[in-house]
């Protein structure tokens, strides 16, 4: 499923949720009586606004994130930084198989 029109649609009720929150507080400053829509205060209006807003920022986050991870991954590959070896405790032996192993990972243990 495409996460992009995801994101457009967080963004889009968020702006609409603020517009709408100064609208509210303006019309409550205008007739100085205080109403509500839904029960939702210019204010909670606001706070669902940057609730969606951190949730798009968070999804398109991840969009990227997935998308540069292969590249990332390939350039710490080729400047020679490999992750950690794994630690076993001494007493059990390593549950991979041989070739399945890190090739520092003998040494490590060691």
């Amino acid at each position: 499923m495409p996460v992009l029109p995801l994101i457009d649609l967080m963004i889009l009720v968020a702006w609409t949720s603020l517009i709408w929150a100064f609208v509210q507080k303006a019309l409550w400053l205008a007739f100085a009586s205080t109403f509500t829509v839904l029960g939702l205060t210019p204010y909670d209006f606001v706070l669902g606004a940057g609730i969606c807003l951190l949730f798009a920022l968070a999804l398109a986050a991840r969009v990227w994130v997935k998308a540069h991870e292969p590249k990332l991954i390939h350039m710490l590959h080729r400047a020679g930084h490999q992750g950690a070896p794994v630690e076993t405790l001494p007493d059990f032996p390593d549950p991979r198989p041989a070739a399945n192993r890190m090739p520092g990972a003998a040494s490590a243990r060691r």
